[in-house]
C-alpha cells in the first residue's frame, strides 16, 4: 500500500511539473508572438528592463500584477529609464497581457 501511495505522489508531482513547465513555455511563446521579447529579455535588458529585474522589483507586491497589466495596456515610461513602452492594447488581447504579466512575475 505504501509503495502505491509513493508512486501516486511521485506521478502527481511529475504531472504537475510538466503542466507548470508547459504553461511557462506557452507564456514565453505568447510574449514572443506579441513582440514583447523584442524589447525585453528574460535575463538581460534590451530596450526595456529584463523580466527577471521586473519580477525582483515587484516580488511580494500584491498590487503589482494589476498595475503592470495596466502599464502594459496603456504604455508608459520613467520607471526604468527614458525609453517609453508603447501601448500594447488593443493589438495584444487583455487575456494575453494578463498571462504574460503573471509569467513575468515568476521570473525572480
Amino acid at each position: 500500500m505504501y509503495k502505491l501511495f509513493k508512486k501516486t505522489v511521485l506521478l502527481s508531482a511529475l504531472i504537475l511539473t510538466a503542466q507548470v513547465a508547459n504553461a511557462s513555455e506557452s507564456a514565453e511563446k505568447l510574449a514572443q508572438k506579441s513582440g514583447c521579447l523584442m524589447c525585453h529579455g528574460i535575463q538581460n535588458a534590451i530596450l526595456g528592463p529584463a523580466y527577471k529585474d521586473i519580477a525582483t522589483k515587484y516580488k511580494g507586491d500584491a498590487s503589482a500584477e494589476a498595475r503592470l497589466i495596466a502599464k502594459v495596456k496603456a504604455g508608459g515610461g520613467g520607471v526604468w529609464g527614458k525609453m517609453p513602452m508603447p501601448p500594447n492594447s488593443p493589438q495584444v488581447k487583455d487575456d494575453d497581457i494578463k498571462t504574460i504579466v503573471k509569467w513575468i512575475l515568476t521570473q525572480a
